[in-house]
């Protein structure tokens, strides 16, 4: 079942549930990977099979992650290497004219080195028109993380291309449902964003909701009911440690941090009705930011930590709400349905993403913020919690396929989508982590 907003308070009671921590080291079963939909406008990018001195560490090749890494983005349309002329390393064995003649706008080559425990890559990227070098770069990790140093590449490559920072380095934090034991498990996990290295933070038979990302990629808070009613917790990811943060009467639910990570909007209904909080995290200290007879949930902070998103029904139905700061008059963002709701900014106060009804389905659409227009960006029927990249170029969210919750990625302009569906179980809640530099 995809958890979807109530906006009806009702007493529920709960059973109390052990709770079961796993370390940060266990390996759960990886997200699968499947593109689905690929951009028309896609840029052709080849990254040719990097050449190896010394024994590689078996597993996938760098080059072949970067390959699938700028696929996924949907804005590059990598050639497969079967379909190459010839496989170059360097600069000097680069034919323009034959990449022209491939119709390829750039070209990665470069080479892997084996130093002890280290494997160093030295690449180069070419612009194939101008026959210039637009990137070049040494870069080395432990021979264990191959994976981690390919990320790296497929970020350079990005932002030498599109002027953008790449977000490929960049983690996933989502819950997992497993009821195959005949009684449900809930898993937090953290992967990579295309669902591999995924390790299991913390399991339970009871519902584990919304998990959002520190601004240090350090932590992670979200809702958990192992004592029988909602609580948010701060997970420490590096040592497990957990410090329960909001246990106040009735809900405490959606919590979303501040960009400096000192303090976190939250709901609470402590006071009778669900309203926006924000706690100090080192005082503890909760202030009210909204104040009305409806139901505000699902906050956000605007791109520059001022004013925030959130969700209310007080014009009669969910609809997305912006306050400019706190005690100011909110005003509504959304009017193109009767249901609109949690709202998650880009980072750079272009687009507002929300979840968005039309014709009995559940879609993801955006409001452009400078002129109010809308656009729906999904086509399946079923969509849940949006979540934008930190570099603002691509998004994630929860849907159904064949009757199972996966999670799909789009770009922010939904011209391409690949989709990671659990291999056991269903898929939910996912939250997209920081680029840490």
């Amino acid at each position: 079942m995809i958890q979807r907003i109530s906006f009806r308070l009702s007493k529920v009671v709960f059973a109390a549930a052990a709770l079961m921590l796993v370390a940060a080291t266990s390996v759960q079963a990886e997200l699968l990977i499947r593109i689905t939909e690929g951009a028309d406008s896609a840029i052709p990018v080849s990254v040719v099979p990097f050449s190896e001195s010394g024994s590689m560490p078996a597993g996938d090749k760098l080059s072949s992650i970067v390959q699938a890494d700028l696929a996924m983005s949907g804005e590059f349309r990598p050639l497969p290497p079967e379909k190459m002329l010839s496989l170059p390393s360097k600069r000097s064995d680069v034919y323009f004219r034959d990449w022209r003649l491939l119709g390829q706008r750039y070209v990665l080559v470069g080479e892997l080195t084996r130093n002890g425990d280290r494997v160093q890559a030295r690449y180069e990227l070419f612009d194939v028109n101008r026959e210039e070098r637009i990137l070049g770069e040494t870069a080395a990790a432990p021979a264990s993380n191959i994976r981690s140093l390919a990320h790296h590449v497929s970020d350079k490559v990005y932002e030498a291309i599109t002027g953008v920072p790449g977000a490929f380095s960049t983690k996933l934090a989502y819950v997992t449902l497993d009821r195959t034991s005949g009684q449900p498990r809930y898993r937090l996990q953290v992967s990579d964003i295309d669902g591999k290295r995924a390790r299991v933070r913390l399991e339970s038979k009871e519902p584990i909701l919304s998990p959002a990302w520190s601004p240090d990629g350090k932590k992670l808070a979200y809702v958990s009911f192992e004592s029988g009613k909602p609580a948010i917790f701060i997970h420490e990811l590096n040592s497990g440690q957990r410090t329960k943060v909001a246990d106040f009467p009735g809900l405490n639910s959606a919590p979303t941090w501040s960009s400096d990570g000192q303090s976190l909007l939250m709901t609470l209904s402590k006071d009778a009705n669900a309203e926006i909080y924000q706690m100090d995290l080192q005082s503890r200290k909760v202030t009210k930011l909204t104040n009305h007879w409806a139901i505000d949930t699902e906050a956000a902070w605007d791109s520059n930590d001022d004013g925030i998103f959130f969700t209310s029904d007080r014009s009669g139905g969910p609809q997305i709400y912006y306050m400019a700061k706190p005690g100011a008059e909110p005003r509504r963002i959304t009017f193109g349905s009767r249901y609109n709701a949690r709202p998650r900014p880009d980072s750079k106060g272009e687009y507002v993403y929300y979840v968005h009804q039309r014709d009995g389905a559940f879609l993801i659409a955006r409001t452009n913020l400078k002129n109010d227009e809308e656009t729906v960006l999904t086509r399946t029927e079923s969509d849940e919690s949006p979540s934008v990249s930190p570099n603002g170029r691509m998004l994630i969210y929860a849907t159904k396929q064949s009757g199972k919750s996966v999670l799909t990625v789009i770009s922010a302009d939904g011209g391409a989508a690949y989709s990671l569906p659990a291999s056991e179980g269903d898929v939910r809640d996912p939250a997209w982590g920081p680029i840490v530099r």
